[in-house]
């Protein structure tokens, strides 16, 4: 099957990967479309590994406004050099972090980031719960791990759905953005304000 210069182009705007890789990949499936790009995936995030213990010492801190004014973020997302740093797809994607902070209000950036104690009172709060609907003590452990996942997937922001589009995490997008540039992507950490917030707790 002849694959042509526009499915390349499209497959490489969906992943970030090279000409080469997207037409290999293209080839091999028969032009079909989900099937390279999952396989494209599945490459790049071993591209993703390779990178994730390099250093990150460049990157920006991003500012957003939201709501006019209601809702204020401040990002910090780094790479590995000053060159990538200043480059127009980076400063995209640290916006776009900041755009997901602001709508999917988030509490860490990453799982490892919740306290203990935290998670020791969604633990508990489930387990109460389940207790007064009268679930079974074989079935709590499962409903725990459900809710836990629940609780990841609603607070931690690389673990949010894309605001953009729901078939991508925040993890999903970074991810595609290190095979990109070839360089290791991390987001720092962020801040989120909103006008009344303190007002309310």
């Amino acid at each position: 099957m002849a694959i042509s210069i526009e499915q390349i182009k499209q497959l490489r705007e969906e992943t970030g990967a090279g000409v080469l890789d997207c037409r290999k990949a293209l080839e091999t499936y028969n032009g079909d479309f989900d099937k390279a790009i999952e396989y494209l995936r599945e490459k790049g995030m071993a591209k993703v590994a390779k990178r994730a213990d390099r250093e990150v010492l460049e990157g920006m801190v991003e500012l957003y406004s939201h709501g006019n004014g209601r809702v204020g973020v401040m990002v910090e997302v780094n790479c590995e050099t000053d060159f990538v740093a200043r480059s127009e797809s980076f400063r995209k994607f640290a916006h776009e972090v900041a755009l997901q902070v602001a709508a999917g209000a988030p509490k860490y950036v990453r799982v490892e980031d919740i306290p203990a104690e935290v998670l020791e009172q969604e633990r508990e709060k489930a387990r109460n719960l389940a207790k007064a609907e009268g679930k079974p003590e074989n079935v709590i452990e499962r409903i725990l791990e459900g809710k836990l996942e629940k609780y990841y997937n609603e607070n931690c922001l690389l673990r949010q759905t894309y605001v953009r589009d729901e078939n991508l995490t925040l993890e999903d997008l970074r991810n595609h953005h290190i095979v990109a540039v070839g360089e290791n992507i991390v987001i720092r950490r962020f801040a989120r304000w909103e006008i009344g917030e303190e007002a309310q707790s």
